[in-house]
Protein backbone atom coordinates (compact mmCIF):
# COMPACT_ATOMS: atom_id res chain seq x y z
CA UNK A 1 0.00 0.00 0.00
CA UNK A 2 1.49 3.27 -0.63
CA UNK A 3 2.00 5.69 1.79
CA UNK A 4 -0.65 7.86 0.90
CA UNK A 5 -3.23 4.84 1.13
CA UNK A 6 -7.17 5.51 1.40
CA UNK A 7 -6.92 5.58 5.22
CA UNK A 8 -4.69 8.87 5.57
CA UNK A 9 -6.25 10.53 2.30
CA UNK A 10 -9.82 9.91 4.60
CA UNK A 11 -8.37 11.11 7.64
CA UNK A 12 -7.10 14.28 6.18
CA UNK A 13 -10.38 14.95 4.22
CA UNK A 14 -12.53 13.69 7.44
CA UNK A 15 -10.95 16.55 9.42
CA UNK A 16 -11.25 19.43 6.81
CA UNK A 17 -14.59 18.79 5.80
CA UNK A 18 -15.53 19.12 9.68
CA UNK A 19 -13.65 22.30 10.05
CA UNK A 20 -15.17 23.70 6.69
CA UNK A 21 -18.82 22.56 7.80
CA UNK A 22 -18.48 24.02 11.00
CA UNK A 23 -16.09 27.29 10.44
CA UNK A 24 -17.08 28.18 7.17
CA UNK A 25 -20.46 27.33 6.58
CA UNK A 26 -21.65 27.78 10.26
CA UNK A 27 -23.01 24.54 10.99
CA UNK A 28 -23.32 23.10 15.12
CA UNK A 29 -20.11 20.54 15.00
CA UNK A 30 -22.94 17.69 15.62
CA UNK A 31 -24.24 18.42 12.12
CA UNK A 32 -20.74 18.42 10.65
CA UNK A 33 -19.69 15.39 12.30
CA UNK A 34 -22.97 13.13 11.17
CA UNK A 35 -21.90 14.88 7.49
CA UNK A 36 -18.38 13.98 7.34
CA UNK A 37 -19.32 10.18 8.78
CA UNK A 38 -21.18 10.18 6.00
CA UNK A 39 -18.84 11.50 3.72
CA UNK A 40 -15.95 8.57 4.63
CA UNK A 41 -18.67 6.37 3.75
CA UNK A 42 -19.24 7.74 -0.07
CA UNK A 43 -14.77 7.37 0.71
CA UNK A 44 -15.00 3.88 1.27
CA UNK A 45 -17.45 3.20 -1.48
CA UNK A 46 -15.18 4.82 -4.24
CA UNK A 47 -12.26 2.54 -2.86
CA UNK A 48 -14.24 -0.76 -3.53
CA UNK A 49 -15.57 -0.83 0.19
CA UNK A 50 -19.43 -1.22 0.66
CA UNK A 51 -20.89 1.45 2.42
CA UNK A 52 -23.78 -0.23 3.77
CA UNK A 53 -21.26 -2.48 5.67
CA UNK A 54 -19.00 0.37 7.16
CA UNK A 55 -22.07 2.46 8.07
CA UNK A 56 -23.02 -1.16 10.36
CA UNK A 57 -19.81 -1.15 11.79
CA UNK A 58 -19.27 2.59 12.57
CA UNK A 59 -22.62 2.92 14.09
CA UNK A 60 -22.43 -0.43 16.22
CA UNK A 61 -19.13 0.54 17.60
CA UNK A 62 -20.47 3.49 18.65
CA UNK A 63 -23.43 2.14 19.90
CA UNK A 64 -20.95 0.02 22.23
CA UNK A 65 -19.15 3.06 23.72
CA UNK A 66 -19.55 3.48 27.04
CA UNK A 67 -17.71 7.05 26.96
CA UNK A 68 -21.61 8.36 24.76
CA UNK A 69 -23.79 7.22 27.15
CA UNK A 70 -21.80 8.57 29.84
CA UNK A 71 -20.86 11.98 28.83
CA UNK A 72 -24.76 12.53 28.27
CA UNK A 73 -25.04 11.47 31.97
CA UNK A 74 -22.32 13.53 33.39
CA UNK A 75 -24.13 16.43 31.79
CA UNK A 76 -27.54 15.92 33.11
CA UNK A 77 -25.99 15.41 36.70
CA UNK A 78 -24.55 19.00 35.90
CA UNK A 79 -28.12 20.08 35.19
CA UNK A 80 -29.53 18.64 38.34
CA UNK A 81 -26.84 19.63 40.52
CA UNK A 82 -27.25 23.23 39.37
CA UNK A 83 -31.45 23.33 40.04
CA UNK A 84 -30.49 21.98 43.39
CA UNK A 85 -28.32 24.43 43.99
CA UNK A 86 -25.65 21.97 45.34
CA UNK A 87 -22.84 23.60 43.29
CA UNK A 88 -23.50 26.89 44.91
CA UNK A 89 -23.81 25.50 48.09
CA UNK A 90 -20.44 22.95 47.59
CA UNK A 91 -18.49 26.04 45.72
CA UNK A 92 -19.18 28.23 49.22
CA UNK A 93 -17.24 25.42 50.81
CA UNK A 94 -14.38 25.37 47.87
CA UNK A 95 -14.61 29.07 48.17
CA UNK A 96 -13.41 29.16 52.14
CA UNK A 97 -10.45 26.92 51.16
CA UNK A 98 -8.59 28.42 48.30
CA UNK A 99 -11.08 31.53 47.40
CA UNK A 100 -8.92 34.31 48.39
CA UNK A 101 -6.06 32.74 45.68
CA UNK A 102 -6.57 34.10 42.25
CA UNK A 103 -8.06 31.76 39.84
CA UNK A 104 -7.74 29.51 42.42
CA UNK A 105 -10.52 26.95 41.29
CA UNK A 106 -7.87 27.03 38.09
CA UNK A 107 -5.45 25.50 39.38
CA UNK A 108 -7.86 23.12 41.62
CA UNK A 109 -9.17 21.98 38.08
CA UNK A 110 -5.59 20.93 36.82
CA UNK A 111 -4.39 19.16 39.89
CA UNK A 112 -8.00 17.36 40.30
CA UNK A 113 -7.80 16.44 36.41
CA UNK A 114 -4.13 14.82 37.32
CA UNK A 115 -5.48 13.26 40.03
CA UNK A 116 -8.91 11.77 38.85
CA UNK A 117 -7.15 10.61 35.77
CA UNK A 118 -5.11 8.21 37.10
CA UNK A 119 -8.16 7.09 38.83
CA UNK A 120 -10.02 6.79 35.73
CA UNK A 121 -7.60 6.00 33.04
CA UNK A 122 -10.09 8.17 30.66
CA UNK A 123 -9.47 11.95 29.64
CA UNK A 124 -13.56 11.77 28.92
CA UNK A 125 -14.17 10.54 32.10
CA UNK A 126 -11.57 13.16 33.76
CA UNK A 127 -13.40 16.27 31.47
CA UNK A 128 -16.48 15.16 32.75
CA UNK A 129 -15.97 14.17 36.58
CA UNK A 130 -13.41 17.01 36.86
CA UNK A 131 -15.74 19.63 34.44
CA UNK A 132 -18.67 18.52 35.92
CA UNK A 133 -17.34 20.03 39.57
CA UNK A 134 -14.72 23.23 38.96
CA UNK A 135 -16.35 24.43 35.63
CA UNK A 136 -19.18 25.86 37.50
CA UNK A 137 -16.61 26.77 40.18
CA UNK A 138 -14.22 28.69 37.95
CA UNK A 139 -17.14 30.52 35.82
CA UNK A 140 -18.65 31.84 39.33
CA UNK A 141 -15.43 33.04 40.47
CA UNK A 142 -14.74 35.63 37.38
CA UNK A 143 -13.19 32.88 34.76
CA UNK A 144 -14.87 32.99 31.08
CA UNK A 145 -16.33 30.36 29.75
CA UNK A 146 -14.83 29.47 27.09
CA UNK A 147 -11.19 29.84 29.10
CA UNK A 148 -12.90 27.52 31.87
CA UNK A 149 -14.12 25.13 28.50
CA UNK A 150 -10.16 25.36 27.79
CA UNK A 151 -8.33 24.40 31.11
CA UNK A 152 -10.90 21.29 31.67
CA UNK A 153 -10.30 20.15 28.18
CA UNK A 154 -6.71 20.75 27.58
CA UNK A 155 -5.79 18.37 30.85
CA UNK A 156 -8.22 15.95 30.29
CA UNK A 157 -4.91 14.35 28.60
CA UNK A 158 -2.90 14.18 32.07
CA UNK A 159 -4.88 10.68 32.99
CA UNK A 160 -2.20 9.30 30.09
CA UNK A 161 1.34 11.36 31.99
CA UNK A 162 0.56 9.99 35.34
CA UNK A 163 0.89 6.53 36.09
CA UNK A 164 -0.79 3.99 36.35
CA UNK A 165 -2.68 4.49 33.23
CA UNK A 166 -4.55 2.56 30.54
CA UNK A 167 -2.44 3.67 28.18
CA UNK A 168 0.55 3.14 30.09
CA UNK A 169 -0.57 -0.82 30.62
CA UNK A 170 -1.30 -1.32 26.49
CA UNK A 171 1.65 -0.18 26.00
CA UNK A 172 3.74 -2.88 28.52
CA UNK A 173 1.44 -5.06 27.01
CA UNK A 174 3.30 -5.18 23.54
CA UNK A 175 5.35 -7.90 23.04
CA UNK A 176 7.97 -5.48 21.27
CA UNK A 177 8.04 -3.31 24.41
CA UNK A 178 7.86 -5.54 27.31
CA UNK A 179 11.05 -7.47 26.48
CA UNK A 180 12.63 -4.33 26.70
CA UNK A 181 10.50 -2.47 29.59
CA UNK A 182 9.90 -3.41 33.49
CA UNK A 183 6.15 -1.58 34.60
CA UNK A 184 8.41 -0.73 37.30
CA UNK A 185 11.10 1.39 34.44
CA UNK A 186 8.15 2.86 32.82
CA UNK A 187 5.96 3.97 35.74
CA UNK A 188 9.28 5.63 37.69
CA UNK A 189 9.55 7.51 34.34
CA UNK A 190 6.74 8.85 33.49
CA UNK A 191 6.26 9.68 36.93
CA UNK A 192 9.35 11.38 36.73
CA UNK A 193 8.38 13.96 33.53
CA UNK A 194 4.48 14.07 34.20
CA UNK A 195 5.41 16.26 36.76
CA UNK A 196 7.09 18.67 34.24
CA UNK A 197 3.59 18.42 31.72
CA UNK A 198 1.60 18.98 35.16
CA UNK A 199 4.42 21.86 35.98
CA UNK A 200 3.32 23.88 32.60
CA UNK A 201 -0.14 23.37 32.81
CA UNK A 202 -0.25 25.20 36.03
CA UNK A 203 1.75 28.06 34.60
CA UNK A 204 -1.08 28.32 32.03
CA UNK A 205 -3.41 28.74 34.41
CA UNK A 206 -1.34 31.26 36.01
CA UNK A 207 -1.11 32.84 32.21
CA UNK A 208 -5.25 33.01 31.92
CA UNK A 209 -5.48 34.09 34.88
CA UNK A 210 -3.27 37.47 34.42
CA UNK A 211 -5.32 37.34 30.75
CA UNK A 212 -8.90 37.68 31.60
CA UNK A 213 -7.58 39.69 35.33
CA UNK A 214 -8.90 37.21 36.80
CA UNK A 215 -9.30 38.60 40.61
CA UNK A 216 -9.45 37.13 44.01
CA UNK A 217 -12.92 36.73 45.56
CA UNK A 218 -13.81 39.64 47.59
CA UNK A 219 -12.81 39.07 51.41
CA UNK A 220 -16.79 39.81 52.66
CA UNK A 221 -17.68 37.16 50.71
CA UNK A 222 -16.18 34.13 51.65
CA UNK A 223 -17.03 32.40 54.54
CA UNK A 224 -15.32 30.87 57.48
CA UNK A 225 -15.18 27.08 56.95
CA UNK A 226 -16.84 26.75 60.23
CA UNK A 227 -19.62 28.72 58.72
CA UNK A 228 -18.99 27.29 55.21
CA UNK A 229 -19.46 23.51 56.56
CA UNK A 230 -22.13 24.01 58.83
CA UNK A 231 -24.99 25.50 56.57
CA UNK A 232 -23.20 23.59 53.61
CA UNK A 233 -21.90 20.21 54.72
CA UNK A 234 -24.64 18.05 52.78
CA UNK A 235 -23.21 19.35 49.72
CA UNK A 236 -20.37 17.37 50.09
CA UNK A 237 -22.06 14.55 50.05
CA UNK A 238 -21.92 13.79 46.46
CA UNK A 239 -18.46 12.95 46.46
CA UNK A 240 -19.89 9.91 47.57
CA UNK A 241 -20.76 9.27 44.63
CA UNK A 242 -17.14 9.27 43.33
CA UNK A 243 -15.52 7.34 46.15
CA UNK A 244 -18.27 4.68 46.01
CA UNK A 245 -17.05 3.40 42.24
CA UNK A 246 -13.29 3.60 43.60
CA UNK A 247 -13.84 1.82 46.22
CA UNK A 248 -15.59 -1.16 44.65
CA UNK A 249 -12.45 -1.16 41.93
CA UNK A 250 -9.62 -0.64 43.83
CA UNK A 251 -7.70 -1.41 46.81
CA UNK A 252 -9.05 -3.88 49.42
CA UNK A 253 -12.84 -3.89 48.82
CA UNK A 254 -12.44 -4.66 44.85
CA UNK A 255 -9.65 -7.17 46.35
CA UNK A 256 -12.03 -9.14 48.78
CA UNK A 257 -14.89 -9.03 46.01
CA UNK A 258 -12.75 -10.18 43.37
CA UNK A 259 -12.04 -13.21 45.24
CA UNK A 260 -15.71 -13.49 46.09
CA UNK A 261 -17.01 -16.91 44.20
CA UNK A 262 -20.56 -15.20 43.91
CA UNK A 263 -19.05 -11.43 42.56
CA UNK A 264 -15.72 -12.44 41.13
CA UNK A 265 -12.93 -10.62 38.87
CA UNK A 266 -15.56 -10.23 36.26
CA UNK A 267 -17.78 -8.69 38.25
CA UNK A 268 -15.41 -6.03 39.30
CA UNK A 269 -14.37 -5.18 35.61
CA UNK A 270 -17.88 -4.97 34.76
CA UNK A 271 -18.35 -1.54 37.17
CA UNK A 272 -17.82 1.33 34.93
CA UNK A 273 -16.66 4.24 36.92
CA UNK A 274 -17.61 6.89 34.28
CA UNK A 275 -21.16 5.28 33.80
CA UNK A 276 -21.59 4.90 37.91
CA UNK A 277 -20.24 8.12 38.86
CA UNK A 278 -23.12 10.34 37.50
CA UNK A 279 -25.76 7.71 38.20
CA UNK A 280 -24.86 7.94 42.34
CA UNK A 281 -24.24 11.90 42.22
CA UNK A 282 -27.37 12.61 40.07
CA UNK A 283 -29.35 10.54 42.70
CA UNK A 284 -27.61 12.22 45.88
CA UNK A 285 -28.10 15.45 44.44
CA UNK A 286 -31.64 15.32 43.83
CA UNK A 287 -32.35 13.54 47.45
CA UNK A 288 -29.83 16.52 49.21
CA UNK A 289 -31.58 19.24 46.78
CA UNK A 290 -35.26 17.50 46.77
CA UNK A 291 -37.00 20.54 48.09
CA UNK A 292 -35.79 22.45 44.92
CA UNK A 293 -37.12 20.23 42.67
CA UNK A 294 -40.42 19.26 41.11
CA UNK A 295 -43.19 17.48 43.26
CA UNK A 296 -45.12 16.77 40.89
CA UNK A 297 -44.88 13.83 37.43
CA UNK A 298 -45.91 16.73 35.08
CA UNK A 299 -43.15 19.01 36.94
CA UNK A 300 -40.91 16.20 36.49
CA UNK A 301 -41.77 16.04 32.70
CA UNK A 302 -41.28 19.83 31.76
CA UNK A 303 -37.87 19.60 33.92
CA UNK A 304 -36.48 16.54 32.49
CA UNK A 305 -37.78 18.33 28.84
CA UNK A 306 -35.84 21.55 29.13
CA UNK A 307 -32.66 19.14 30.00
CA UNK A 308 -32.49 17.61 26.44
CA UNK A 309 -30.65 20.62 24.61
CA UNK A 310 -27.86 20.26 27.62
CA UNK A 311 -26.81 17.03 26.49
CA UNK A 312 -28.18 16.13 22.84
CA UNK A 313 -25.70 17.74 20.66
CA UNK A 314 -22.97 16.06 22.86
CA UNK A 315 -23.92 12.97 22.18
CA UNK A 316 -24.50 13.18 18.95
CA UNK A 317 -21.26 14.43 17.84
CA UNK A 318 -19.42 11.76 20.48
CA UNK A 319 -21.71 9.00 18.28
CA UNK A 320 -20.68 10.26 15.10
CA UNK A 321 -16.68 10.85 16.16
CA UNK A 322 -17.23 6.82 17.24
CA UNK A 323 -18.43 5.87 14.45
CA UNK A 324 -16.31 7.72 11.92
CA UNK A 325 -12.94 6.74 14.03
CA UNK A 326 -13.93 2.84 13.16
CA UNK A 327 -14.80 3.38 9.53
CA UNK A 328 -11.13 5.09 9.16
CA UNK A 329 -9.55 2.30 10.56
CA UNK A 330 -11.77 -0.12 8.97
CA UNK A 331 -10.61 2.09 5.64
CA UNK A 332 -7.03 1.09 6.08
CA UNK A 333 -5.55 3.67 8.35
CA UNK A 334 -3.62 1.31 10.69
CA UNK A 335 -1.66 -0.19 7.93
CA UNK A 336 -0.89 3.84 6.44
CA UNK A 337 0.59 4.70 9.36
CA UNK A 338 2.99 1.36 9.72
CA UNK A 339 3.69 1.83 6.09
CA UNK A 340 4.41 5.46 6.44
CA UNK A 341 7.20 4.20 9.66
CA UNK A 342 8.38 0.87 7.36
CA UNK A 343 9.49 3.66 4.80
CA UNK A 344 11.14 6.31 6.90
CA UNK A 345 14.34 3.88 7.84
CA UNK A 346 17.26 6.34 6.10
CA UNK A 347 15.44 9.71 6.87
CA UNK A 348 17.43 11.76 9.86
CA UNK A 349 16.59 11.35 13.55
CA UNK A 350 14.78 14.80 14.16
CA UNK A 351 12.66 14.31 11.35
CA UNK A 352 11.37 11.10 12.29
CA UNK A 353 10.56 12.26 15.70
CA UNK A 354 8.76 15.24 13.94
CA UNK A 355 6.80 12.43 11.92
CA UNK A 356 6.24 10.27 14.63
CA UNK A 357 4.58 13.64 16.61
CA UNK A 358 2.96 14.64 13.69
CA UNK A 359 0.92 11.50 12.95
CA UNK A 360 0.44 10.57 16.56
CA UNK A 361 -1.41 14.26 16.87
CA UNK A 362 -3.34 13.65 13.95
CA UNK A 363 -4.99 10.13 15.01
CA UNK A 364 -5.46 11.34 18.68
CA UNK A 365 -8.11 13.95 17.41
CA UNK A 366 -10.66 11.59 15.97
CA UNK A 367 -9.48 8.57 18.65
CA UNK A 368 -9.11 8.39 21.84
CA UNK A 369 -5.57 8.01 23.52
CA UNK A 370 -5.57 4.53 24.05
CA UNK A 371 -7.28 3.57 20.37
CA UNK A 372 -3.98 5.81 19.06
CA UNK A 373 -1.92 3.76 21.15
CA UNK A 374 -3.73 0.59 20.00
CA UNK A 375 -3.30 1.25 16.33
CA UNK A 376 0.21 2.60 16.20
CA UNK A 377 2.06 2.57 19.57
CA UNK A 378 3.66 -0.63 18.73
CA UNK A 379 4.93 0.87 15.54
CA UNK A 380 5.48 4.47 16.82
CA UNK A 381 8.30 2.97 19.50
CA UNK A 382 9.84 0.84 16.95
CA UNK A 383 10.85 3.77 14.96
CA UNK A 384 11.85 5.41 17.90
CA UNK A 385 13.87 2.99 18.87
CA UNK A 386 15.52 2.87 15.50
CA UNK A 387 17.57 6.43 16.28
CA UNK A 388 18.90 4.86 19.51
CA UNK A 389 16.02 6.44 21.61
CA UNK A 390 15.77 4.32 25.01
CA UNK A 391 13.02 2.25 25.85
CA UNK A 392 11.51 4.22 28.54
CA UNK A 393 12.23 7.35 26.84
CA UNK A 394 10.48 6.51 23.65
CA UNK A 395 7.41 5.29 25.86
CA UNK A 396 7.08 8.90 27.68
CA UNK A 397 7.39 10.43 24.44
CA UNK A 398 4.48 8.74 23.24
CA UNK A 399 2.23 8.72 25.89
CA UNK A 400 3.12 12.63 26.08
CA UNK A 401 1.75 12.69 22.35
CA UNK A 402 -1.28 11.37 23.47
CA UNK A 403 -2.03 13.42 26.32
CA UNK A 404 -3.33 15.76 23.45
CA UNK A 405 -6.97 13.77 23.32
CA UNK A 406 -8.35 16.45 24.95
CA UNK A 407 -7.22 19.42 22.92
CA UNK A 408 -6.73 18.41 19.34
CA UNK A 409 -9.67 19.95 17.54
CA UNK A 410 -12.08 19.23 15.57
CA UNK A 411 -13.10 15.94 17.45
CA UNK A 412 -11.95 15.34 20.55
CA UNK A 413 -14.31 13.76 23.10
CA UNK A 414 -13.74 15.63 26.34
CA UNK A 415 -13.43 19.17 24.46
CA UNK A 416 -17.00 18.82 23.75
CA UNK A 417 -17.77 17.44 27.17
CA UNK A 418 -16.62 20.26 28.59
CA UNK A 419 -18.20 22.65 26.55
CA UNK A 420 -21.70 20.89 27.16
CA UNK A 421 -21.17 21.18 30.71
CA UNK A 422 -19.76 24.87 30.14
CA UNK A 423 -22.81 25.54 28.15
CA UNK A 424 -20.04 26.67 25.72
CA UNK A 425 -22.40 26.89 22.08
CA UNK A 426 -19.60 27.54 20.07
CA UNK A 427 -16.31 25.16 21.10
CA UNK A 428 -14.30 26.38 17.85
CA UNK A 429 -13.89 29.65 19.87
CA UNK A 430 -11.59 27.78 21.77
CA UNK A 431 -9.91 25.53 18.73
CA UNK A 432 -6.63 28.23 18.96
CA UNK A 433 -6.10 28.14 22.87
CA UNK A 434 -6.38 24.78 22.89
CA UNK A 435 -3.42 23.87 20.22
CA UNK A 436 -0.97 26.67 21.08
CA UNK A 437 -1.84 26.96 24.94
CA UNK A 438 -1.87 23.11 25.40
CA UNK A 439 -1.42 20.67 22.01
CA UNK A 440 1.58 22.19 20.53
CA UNK A 441 3.74 22.69 24.01
CA UNK A 442 3.14 18.98 24.97
CA UNK A 443 4.73 18.14 21.78
CA UNK A 444 7.54 20.23 22.19
CA UNK A 445 7.70 18.55 25.57
CA UNK A 446 7.57 15.27 24.00
CA UNK A 447 10.82 16.43 21.70
CA UNK A 448 12.97 17.27 25.01
CA UNK A 449 12.18 14.37 26.08
CA UNK A 450 13.32 11.95 23.42
CA UNK A 451 16.23 14.05 23.15
CA UNK A 452 17.34 14.21 27.03
CA UNK A 453 16.53 17.90 27.15
CA UNK A 454 14.52 16.71 29.78
CA UNK A 455 15.67 13.83 31.99
CA UNK A 456 13.99 10.66 32.41
CA UNK A 457 14.87 9.15 35.84
CA UNK A 458 14.17 5.25 35.34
Amino acid sequence: MGLLGIGTIALVVYIASIMIINVVFKRKMAEAMMISFILLLVLGGVNGNNPAELFAEGIGFAAKQQVVYASMAFIYMAYVMSKTGVIERMVTILNSLIGRLRGGSGYVSVIASALFGMISGSGSGSASAVGSITIPWMKQTGWDTGAATSIVAGNAGLCNVFPPSSSMFLLLGMPVIATELTDGQLYMALLSTGFFVLAYRLLIVRFYVKKYAIEPIPANSIHSMGEALKHNWKALLIFIGVLIPIVLTMGPVADFLTSSPSFGEDGVDSISMILWIPILITIIAILEGRKYLPGTMKGWWEFNRKSIGKYKEVGCLLFFAFASSRVLIKLGLEQDVSAIFGALNDVSPILLAVIVAILITMMVGPFTATATISAVGSVAYMALRSIDIAPAVACVAILILVSNEGCMPPNSAPLYIASGIAGLERPVTIFKNLILHFAIPAILIAFLVMFGIIPVIY
